[in-house]
């Protein structure tokens, strides 16, 4: 760092500053591309072979295992965004948010690399394909049912909760109340 860099009071000045935010940012963003290229070579087929051990060609273990990542990779992390939406300006709203958006991605990671391999057009993806159609028969297909049906029970919830708050906002009017019931005077007979 030179003179001109430091100010009379000691600290840098923003063009330093800024040009070492700038200089890591690229460096930040440049590893990201390098480590994208080298998971996007490797992860679907590990996806899928990892996939295939645990159904081992059977069409019920394909349903079963591709509903339960579908709809708990789906729902769990689409609850705890709305956690996080939920509690975000309340008392330490602002880590559990974070921590709850963290949580959501990591939870989210079995879905997310089943549809590196569904929307891939790479030749890793093509052959995760292929060992899906043969060693993991249904999954895929089970998998988007799963996540269809808690995106659904998401939507639903989410309706549920606007409604509840709108309606504690928005009152209804007090029922407007009953005149009295008349009762006819007859004269009784003694």
């Amino acid at each position: 760092m030179t003179s001109s860099e430091v100010r009379p009071d000691g600290q840098k000045s923003t063009l330093a500053t800024w040009r070492t935010r700038i200089i890591g940012a690229l460096a930040v963003i440049a590893l990201l591309i390098v480590a994208y290229f080298i998971l996007a070579a490797f992860i679907p087929r590990w996806w899928a072979q990892r996939i295939a051990e645990l159904v081992s060609g059977s069409f019920s273990k394909g349903i079963g295992w591709g509903l339960a990542f579908g709809l708990l990779g789906t729902a769990i992390p689409l609850f705890l965004l709305l956690l996080g939406t939920l509690i975000w300006k309340r008392r330490a709203g602002k880590f559990i948010a974070g921590a709850a958006v963290l949580l959501a991605v990591i939870v989210a990671i079995p879905n997310l690399m089943t549809l590196s391999i569904v929307l891939g057009n790479n030749d890793a993806a093509h052959a995760g394909e292929r060992i899906l159609d043969v060693d993991a028969p249904a999954f895929r297909g089970a998998s988007l049912a799963g996540a269809i049906v808690a995106l659904a029970t998401f939507l639903t919830a989410v309706g549920l909760i606007g409604r509840g708050r709108w309606r504690r906002k928005h009152p209804g009017k007090p029922a407007a109340p009953t005149p009295p019931a008349a009762t006819s005077q007859t004269p009784t007979a003694t």
